[in-house]
């Protein structure tokens, strides 16, 4: 059984490739959340970058988990979407190689191990670019905010529904 600071914990994942512009707004936006987040002990901030299966553990590890990503909803570059539980996509796909393994596989084996968090989000931003850069468009840079705000009231909404 958790205790309550265990069920309190609350994990922020940040996704994406920086190599290819707004891909990695899930890496560009970290830097603002651990600034804010600084000497919060119940909230736990992760890069995982492209770290496919290396994130199996952390996703398995949190009770709440927050993951921030670059997310493709057809809308237009920079609106910030949100995704919960069942609407996050988690599959497993055809392959070209076994060492192609996404973000939608590790939540697939999670929920396939049973270990898939109590409560999950998925907040982001629809990419203007993911052509070869390492900065975000100006567009998306423009929105880190608004991005920011979202995470930081997902966080107080999760603690005030405790």
């Amino acid at each position: 059984m958790l205790n309550n600071t265990e069920t309190n914990k609350i994990t922020i994942l940040g996704i994406g490739n920086t190599l290819f512009s707004d891909e990695g707004v899930g890496i560009h936006l970290l830097p603002f959340l651990k600034d804010y987040f600084k000497a919060d002990e119940q909230v736990e901030i992760i890069e995982g970058h492209t770290d496919g299966m290396m994130l199996l553990g952390p996703v398995e590890d949190a009770e709440n988990l927050i993951i921030i990503d670059a997310i493709n909803a057809g809308k237009e570059g920079g609106s910030i979407i949100q995704l919960e539980g069942e609407e996050i996509p988690a599959y497993y796909g055809i392959k070209m190689s076994v060492h192609q393994v996404g973000f939608q596989e590790v939540l697939y084996l999670a929920k396939l191990r049973e270990r898939f968090p109590k409560r999950i989000v998925m907040l982001g931003m629809q990419p203007t670019s993911l052509q070869l850069s390492v900065g975000l468009t100006e567009t998306n840079q423009a929105k880190l905010p608004q991005l920011e705000q979202a995470v930081i009231a997902q966080v107080e909404s999760w603690r005030n529904a405790q």
